[in-house]
């Protein structure tokens, strides 16, 4: 199956009252583990990857192994740029062959974040190529930090932003408390914008039973990072105790930490479509 950007996945999500699964990889076992989960569950899925490995180079040379395992693919996959840092890095996901792309202005004045969202929103309709921003500020977690129903309708009219990451009282990484989601906010946030997917981040260790209930108010896109890289160093870290300091070739090493890994994700995406 070809790819697919992140629009034509994310639009029927919210149609149908589900989620796409958005998992950040950062190598070959984790990049597989996550295509073998979506082959396993058919479930669509958008493999991701942090601003800091294109700054790093290291997206550049992952792109290719994630087009070749969209391409192999059973189920639509998009491959994204998460928390793009600058237009530059824009250009760069875009022309290494991402299927979609994220701008975070959200640390910065709002009119310069329409500003530089628009720009990016340009460049990316010229290269066929869907756009996510973010308003609020996710990574603080507090009520002044959260996302206003009223900005977040100007925003995505005066920018044309395919998908809106909200802040509602996530957090990124792992939380020492439990988060407090406001899910009238995203009700309201998704009532004054019924035509755009929006995105849930700081999803690892967000009860389940609160992030199903965003998905019902609009959010078609939960980011995964922190949780699903903590299973392959748990899972890598379990694996070599059993080594004993013994010698095995890498490549069967990785197969049952792999696997771990898919399990996780797999989870992860039937929960969001409410499958059994």
């Amino acid at each position: 199956m070809a790819l697919y950007t992140f629009n034509e996945l994310l639009r029927p999500a919210r149609q149908q009252g589900v989620a796409v699964a958005a998992i950040n990889i950062a190598n070959y076992e984790t990049a597989v583990a996550v295509y073998e989960a979506s082959e396993l569950v058919k479930r669509p899925v958008i493999i991701q990857m942090y601003s800091r490995m294109f700054g790093n180079g290291k997206a550049e040379m992952l792109i290719p192994l994630l087009r070749k395992l969209a391409e192999k693919s059973s189920q639509p996959v998009a491959v994204h740029l998460d928390h793009g840092a600058s237009l530059e890095q824009v250009k760069d996901a875009i022309r290494w062959g991402c299927t979609s792309v994220m701008f975070d202005g959200s640390n910065l004045p709002m009119e310069e974040n329409i500003r530089i969202t628009a720009e990016v929103v340009k460049l990316a309709k010229r290269a066929g190529v869907s756009t996510e921003a973010e308003i609020g500020h996710v990574a603080m977690g507090d009520e002044g930090h959260l996302t206003d129903p009223g900005e977040a309708k100007h925003f995505v009219e005066a920018t044309g932003v395919d998908a809106l990451a909200v802040a509602i009282g996530t957090a990124h990484g792992y939380y020492k408390v439990a988060p407090k989601l406001d899910i009238e906010r995203c009700a309201a946030i998704a009532e004054a914008l019924p035509e755009t997917p929006l995105v849930l981040h700081g999803g690892s260790g967000t009860p389940m039973e609160d992030v199903k209930e965003v998905i019902k108010r609009g959010i078609a896109k939960i980011n995964i990072a922190t949780e699903f890289q903590d299973t392959f160093l748990k899972a890598t870290e379990a694996e070599l105790k059993k080594l004993e300091g013994k010698f095995m070739p890498i490549d069967r090493f990785m197969d049952p930490v792999r696997e771990k890994c898919v399990a996780h994700a797999a989870t992860l995406m039937k929960e969001f479509a409410f499958m059994k």
